[in-house]
């Protein structure tokens, strides 16, 4: 299974109803998504990418295991990172400003996942994500951006795109499309995830 790691803030609510609708309902990657939350909202994002999405969509729970198929969504005022194959979510200090932050997901999927995991860096303001992404790209994974001419908020894309490049830059339209073909590449010969190599994969350790 792959992961694929999802980052966004102003802007970027739309682009990840329209990327959760063109997915395929046998999407074979676990998807995990932080958006931007102010503390103390009841945030309602996974209803509003579930509504589209042919696959659940649902908020995150710490300890769960992540499924392919799922999306899971960070809520208000939690990092949401990957341990593992679980989810585990810290109410550690802001980063960027901001809890949930991108930073922290994207490092946990570097990682864990390395060159199993693919992340997407969508429209927002500021560079959160910028470091995370770099973090992707040198763990052996994928990075994709939206295109910034496309996006409400360009700084995160742009950012991204100056300071790390990326595999693929899309429309928010088109990144389903380019995830289905991420997901579906073979891992290079020798190449695995910390969490396929670990002895104990299934141990969340929280």
């Amino acid at each position: 299974m792959r992961l694929v790691v999802i980052g966004g803030s102003a802007g970027a609510v739309e682009g990840l109803r329209r990327i959760a609708s063109g997915l395929r309902p046998d999407f074979p990657a676990a998807i995990c998504v932080v958006v931007h939350i102010p503390s103390g909202v009841n945030s309602a994002l996974a209803n509003v990418i579930g509504y589209v999405a042919p696959i659940p969509c649902e908020p995150a729970v710490h300890g769960e295991r992540l499924q392919p198929g799922r999306i899971y969504v960070a809520p208000s005022d939690h990092h949401l990172l990957v341990h593992g194959s679980h989810i585990q979510l810290t109410h550690g200090p802001r980063e960027n400003g901001h809890r949930p932050a991108i930073d922290p997901l994207f490092r946990s999927a570097a990682r864990w996942w390395g060159p199993s995991a693919v992340a997407v860096a969508l429209s927002g303001a500021l560079d959160d994500g910028v470091a995370g992404a770099l973090a992707i790209k040198l763990g052996g994974g994928k990075v994709v951006v939206q295109d910034p001419a496309n996006a409400l908020y360009p700084s995160i894309p742009a950012g991204v795109l100056d300071r790390v490049g990326a595999d693929s830059v899309g429309s928010v339209d088109e990144i389903a499309s380019i995830l289905a073909r991420h997901v579906g590449e073979p891992l290079p010969e020798g190449l695995k995830p910390a969490v396929a190599r670990s002895e104990h994969p299934d141990d969340p350790e929280l």
